[in-house]
């Protein structure tokens, strides 16, 4: 297949994926309204829809180098398509939880699935900005889904947007499994070597990092709306665009960035490390400036500038990745790095919600910060540090 089609229905299936996923964070209002949640609780459906995603990584990691990103890709969406319409039936808190986790769970399919198909069929030197470009498909689902979500719910009932997910996503499997011709898989079902990938100095450090973003990124995503209706004093409508416009800056940023991590000389290693050290420091920063306006207009702007550094960190997160490990671990490899990125927002979501219940949203955001600024740390190491001398890297 031509480099352009494959890009280009790779992005259409993370799109729509990232639509019926990125759902349950723009309906957290309604959530909370329907259950009577506290913030904590809030966090927990967050929480629990990660965990679900967390849970099934490296399993569905393995079964993708096995079976192949065709068969794995296929099902996947028509599971996220399901669960969507199950998230809708909750008739209960618990049930939430239970929907939200088995949701996720599914979502499993897409990093190891969609990166495999990357970095399989693009020759090097436009890997990194592939991968950017297929990154947008995620922030583009779930500004859609905000809009979706939000939108709907002001005209018939936010459950709305939930069936236009899931027949969006049927559609979107059947043409994937029509058009797309992937590799094909390695043969054998196998999880990462994870002694060989804890020797892995620079990939251990990269985890690190990717466990400090994550709980930035997911907590940003899942806090922005109700963040904006109590805080700032603006309608759910209202944060649903602001929501929106986050995700429309985070796709920016994976594109710019992923042009930068092709374009800038020098060891790909390092140039992309300091690629994502940069936006590491920057989200620090954007943290602190969405912790301290309160405008409402302020708080949108700074809003967006977060979005493109914190929100547009995770292609350039999985262009270093390429570089540390070699091309056959690619699939596990990056479930485990998807991993660190999830484990993350397993707890800093209740976190974030406990501190906005009992202290305050300053305090909230300010640990964001505080956290991007130990990621920074931890990319620092990448940088400094050299992957095993048997490892050919899978990007150079």
């Amino acid at each position: 297949m031509g480099l352009y089609r494959v890009v280009s229905l790779v992005f259409v299936w993370q799109l729509a994926a990232s639509v019926c996923y990125y759902a349950v964070f723009a309906a957290t209002p309604f959530f909370r309204d329907r259950f009577g949640l506290s913030g904590t609780e809030v966090g927990l459906v967050v929480t629990s829809l990660t965990l679900g995603y967390a849970a099934f990584l490296l399993p569905l990691g393995a079964i993708t180098d096995r079976y192949g990103e065709r068969r794995t890709l296929t099902a996947g969406l028509l599971g996220l398509s399901t669960g969507a319409i199950l998230v809708t039936g909750s008739w209960s808190y618990p049930t939430l939880l239970v929907s939200t986790f088995l949701l996720g769970s599914l979502y499993g399919t897409a990093m190891p699935g969609t990166n495999k198909a990357i970095f399989d069929t693009t020759p090097p030197g436009r890997q990194n900005l592939a991968v950017g470009i297929k990154q947008v498909g995620v922030t583009a689902g779930s500004g859609a889904s905000a809009l979706l979500v939000t939108g709907i719910a002001g005209v018939l009932y936010w459950e709305a947007g939930f069936y236009v997910a899931a027949a969006g996503g049927l559609a979107v499997a059947a043409a994937f499994w029509a058009v797309y011709r992937g590799s094909g898989g390695a043969g054998e079902a196998s999880y990462p070597d994870f002694r060989r990938l804890a020797s892995n100095r620079p990939y251990r450090a990269l985890a690190g990092a990717g466990v400090c973003l994550g709980a930035g990124l997911f907590t940003t995503t899942g806090y922005t709306i109700i963040y904006v209706e109590e805080s700032v004093g603006a309608s759910v409508a209202f944060g649903g665009l602001v929501l929106a416009a986050v995700q429309v800056s985070g796709s920016v940023g994976r594109v710019v960035t992923g042009w930068l991590s092709d374009a800038l000389p020098g060891d790909p290693r390092r140039r992309i490390g300091a690629v994502l050290l940069v936006q590491s420091l920057l989200s620090a920063a954007s943290f602190v400036g969405v912790a301290v306006v309160d405008r409402r207009l302020l708080a949108a702007g700074a809003f967006v500038v977060l979005g493109c550094f914190i929100l547009g960190c995770t292609g350039v997160y999985y262009s270093c990745l390429a570089t540390l490990v070699s091309a056959d671990e690619m699939g596990g490899a990056t479930a485990g790095g998807q991993l660190a990125l999830t484990s993350g927002a397993l707890f800093a979501p209740p976190a974030f919600g406990y501190l906005a219940d009992a202290v305050g949203y300053r305090t909230s955001w300010l640990m964001l910060a505080a956290l991007a600024l130990v990621a920074a740390g931890f990319v620092a190491r990448v940088i400094a540090t050299e992957p095993p001398s048997d490892v050919t890297p899978a990007a150079e």
